[in-house]
Parts: structure tokens; C-alpha cells; sequence
């Protein structure tokens, strides 16, 4: 009998660089060339590594980046704000990646919730047509809205179209991320939308366990280790017609505690045993 490995498609698949943290960011560049999966990169990593040999590196190898992670935080879209959001824009051209994810920042000093999502359409509105003409799409991530005090006061799919409807869906488009937007009872109606509208950027996939860890940020679960029906997202997502990738995106103390290519396998197996 072929096992999930054996016979799974993994042609759409793409490991986070953020899934194995602590792993250098050369050795996973190389495991996603070895398996010819797309990776998902983080800015900080790639700076220490340098922009160009970073962008050299995934070009010699072959390998897609699909996203870059991340910018936003512009709830109070200062000058300083925009500015490293632009050069964020620029970095995601460089990497040939089509896809910058943002998340929109928390409720700023003096601010109101109200006032943080308006921010956040002010620095859309400044970013866009800079990301259009470098041919990159702004992707607003909706975050659980556990985190909408000090992370992200975006929360659902609806609230991120509805910030990404001004402006072309080639230049502001929306994440669909498992681990976030599962306990929405819109969110398919969400993902449909997302798709008539051409606006879903990336699709990534993480779990969410029961009791949730000590660190609710960091607690991600590996997929099929929680309550999240994965193969039900895939579906809605196929059926809006995306062929995009799909990326894995874990922020897991254990995990990162784990040598990054035992990781990296786990991933791709589990990716095959949640979806195939």
C-alpha cells in the first residue's frame, strides 16, 4: 500500500520558514529545493542573510518564494510606518515573490479600535498603487480577535475585503489562514467572496489544539493535531477556482525546539495526511 508521501500531489505545497523558526535559512532553501516545495519567508531572516544572495540563492535553487512575511503595523500609518512598508514592497519584488503579508497593527496610544482599522485604510490607500507598480499584492491578514488590542485589529475575512475593496485586487488582495478565521460562522460566505473578488493572495494552513497552550501565540498545531476540518478549507478555497500555493504556517514553541529538517518532514507528511 503507497503511503500519504507516495502518492500526494505536493506541487501546491510550501513550508513557512516561521514553521521551523530557528532552522538557517539556507538548509531550508535547500530542503524546499530537494522536495521542489515553495517556501515562505520571513524579513529578518533574509536581511542577516542579505537581499541579494537571498534572492540569488532561491533563483539557483529553483525554488518559489510565495509569500513574504511581514509588514503592517501601520494602525498609525506615521511616515516611518509607511516608509518601512514600502521597503518591505520593494524586498518582495526582489525575492520574485508575488505576495507581501501584512497584519494591521494593534489599537495605537490614545487610539480606539475604530480609529486603528481607519489607519489602516490611510496606509492601504498610500501603499497600493506603490505595491501595484512594483507588481506585488498586499496581502491583509485577519488575525483571531484575541489578538485585536495588540496585534491586529482586523479580524475576519469580511473586515479585510472590505479595507482591500477600494483598490485593484491585483495590488491589495486577503489571507486565508486556518489558524485565525476558523470559528467564524461567516467565513465560508468570506472565502467565497474572497474568490469572486480575485483577492485571495495566499491560503496557509495551521491547526488549532485543545487546551491551547501556555503561549496562545506560539501555539499553533501541527495539521490534523486539532479541531480544524482542513480539508474543508481546501475545498472552499478550490472552489473559488485559486491553484495557488498553500503554505504551512506554524508558530510552535515545541517545534522550534526540533532540528528544522525534522520539521520540515513532519510538515510535508502531515500536509499530505490533512489534505489528501
Amino acid at each position: 500500500m503507497s503511503t500519504d508521501l507516495e502518492r500526494f500531489p505536493f506541487n501546491r505545497f510550501s513550508f513557512n520558514h516561521a514553521t521551523a523558526k530557528f532552522w538557517d535559512q539556507t538548509e531550508a532553501i535547500e530542503a524546499c529545493a530537494r522536495t521542489g516545495s515553495g517556501i515562505g519567508l520571513w524579513r529578518e531572516p533574509v536581511a542577516e542573510h542579505g537581499l541579494a544572495a537571498t534572492a540569488k540563492q532561491v533563483r539557483d535553487a529553483g525554488v518559489t518564494v510565495t509569500s513574504l512575511c511581514r509588514a503592517g503595523f501601520f494602525t498609525d500609518p506615521t511616515d516611518q510606518a509607511i516608509d518601512d512598508n514600502r521597503r518591505a514592497i520593494d524586498e518582495t519584488a526582489e525575492l520574485g515573490a508575488p505576495t507581501l503579508v501584512l497584519v494591521a497593527g494593534p489599537i495605537p496610544e490614545g487610539g480606539t479600535i475604530d480609529s486603528a482599522r481607519d489607519g489602516v485604510a490611510e496606509a492601504l490607500a498610500r501603499l497600493a498603487p506603490y505595491a501595484a507598480e512594483r507588481g506585488v499584492t498586499l496581502a491583509i491578514e485577519p488575525l483571531h480577535p484575541m489578538f485585536a488590542s495588540d496585534r491586529c485589529v482586523v479580524s475576519t475575512l469580511g473586515q479585510a475585503l472590505d479595507l482591500a475593496a477600494p483598490h485593484p485586487a491585483a495590488a491589495v488582495g486577503v489571507v486565508v489562514d486556518t489558524y485565525h478565521i476558523w470559528w467564524d460562522p461567516e467565513v465560508w460566505n468570506g472565502i467565497a467572496r474572497a474568490g469572486a473578488e480575485g483577492r485571495i493572495a495566499s491560503f496557509q494552513l495551521a491547526d488549532w489544539i485543545t487546551p491551547l497552550p501556555a503561549g496562545v501565540l506560539t501555539g499553533r498545531g501541527q495539521l490534523g493535531d486539532g479541531c480544524i476540518d482542513m480539508r474543508r478549507y481546501r475545498d472552499a478555497v478550490d472552489a473559488t477556482g485559486f491553484t495557488g500555493p498553500i503554505e504551512v504556517e506554524l508558530f510552535n514553541d515545541a517545534l522550534w525546539a526540533r532540528p528544522g529538517q525534522e520539521v520540515f518532514d513532519e510538515t510535508r507528511a502531515a500536509f499530505a495526511r490533512a489534505l489528501a
